[in-house]
């Protein structure tokens, strides 16, 4: 049995509103919080890295732990790191002292987590020798928005932050099933044009390249009508029905508009307060279903015995999602909002 031992949340103390939104994109506040679903958002100061998010988030999890008990680290943060071709997990294997552990990078944009767990859960029931694992990551994927492009409205909501779970052998909180859906027509729908090797740093760009931009919007969103609906919901209930006959009894999903979110719990026969919208953050990226978890932890919705899905969609395409048989709490750090 795998199980989810700990979480770790890191936040910034910063927020942009949906004034400052408002006042950047000339889309009226209004629409940003009713429509797109944004309050507020966390943003980190220029120097913090997302490494650095990384790996506070991972000191909560690892406090009264023996950091030489950690046999593997997986990075579930975001491809735009501190540095381009860069390990950032074997950075925070360094940086915490971890040496027993081996690291690497996992990178299926928002499902890295996801994704990272049913590897983690894999690699663990097939090596007796990997019996504690750590997966974390930083996003401050706010930074490639570009308020003044209307063809990626929907990146409005990308955020800072960053997370932890310690996973161990034979701990409460089981790790259940996986489901995931990848489709590579959207694989090159929404990309950075700059700083790869089509269009390498030392190259001519302009402004707008160095954000994330949308090539072809009308093909994605007649893409996307089609098939990200019925691909989310095929996730869920796959990995939920495989682990367990119970109904749901939460979900732990990331951030969207706000009429999408409640179409999927609508076609889950899920009530409102069975999830936690995240207006008041923004949408991290991978980090976005561990906060949902700590939240519905802080705010004491998980009981003994519950069904937990996380769920995620991640550009490219890639749909996910796994389950959690809730069994105990977990030492959440109170998050404060």
């Amino acid at each position: 049995m795998i199980g989810i031992k700990k979480i770790g949340v890191w936040l910034p103390e910063n927020f942009e509103s949906a004034g400052e939104i408002s006042s950047k994109s000339g889309i009226p506040e209004k629409v940003i919080k009713e429509k797109m679903g944004i309050i507020r958002k966390c943003r980190a100061p220029r120097n913090i890295m997302p490494s650095f998010m990384a790996i506070e988030a991972a000191k909560k999890v690892l406090k009264d732990e023996d950091p030489l008990s950690i046999d593997m680290i997986i990075w579930t943060g975001s491809e735009y790191k501190d540095h381009i071709v860069w390990s950032a997990g074997i950075f925070v294997q360094e940086a915490l002292g971890l040496r027993n552990a081996f690291a690497f990078d996992v990178a299926a944009r928002c499902s890295s987590n996801v994704v990272g767990l049913k590897i983690a859960k894999d690699m663990m029931n097939s090596n007796s020798k990997i019996n504690k694992v750590l997966l974390c990551g930083g996003h401050k994927t706010g930074d490639l928005v570009n308020y003044r492009d209307e063809n990626s409205r929907f990146l409005y909501n990308l955020s800072d932050g960053g997370s932890a779970i310690l996973l161990e052998k034979n701990v409460g909180n089981e790790l259940g099933e996986a489901s995931i859906i990848t489709d590579g027509s959207f694989s090159k729908d929404v990309i950075i044009p700059a700083g790869g090797v089509e269009k390498p740093l030392n190259e001519y760009y302009r402004d707008e390249d160095r954000f994330l931009c949308v090539p072809d919007v009308i093909g994605m969103r007649n893409r996307l009508a089609e098939k990200s609906l019925s691909n989310f919901i095929h996730v869920i209930k796959e990995a939920a029905t495989q682990t367990c006959t119970r109904p749901i009894d939460y979900l732990a999903l990331l951030h969207m508009k706000r009429s999408a979110h409640d179409e999927i719990l609508n076609r889950l026969e899920l009530k409102e307060e069975q999830s936690i919208y995240l207006d008041q953050f923004g949408h991290f990226g991978a980090p976005d279903q561990v906060l949902s978890l700590a939240l519905a932890e802080q705010n004491e919705l998980l009981q003994k015995g519950d069904h937990i899905v996380l769920a995620s969609a991640g550009i490219g395409y890639t749909w996910s999602a796994i389950s959690v048989t809730w069994s105990e709490k977990c030492s959440v750090e109170k998050i404060i909002y």
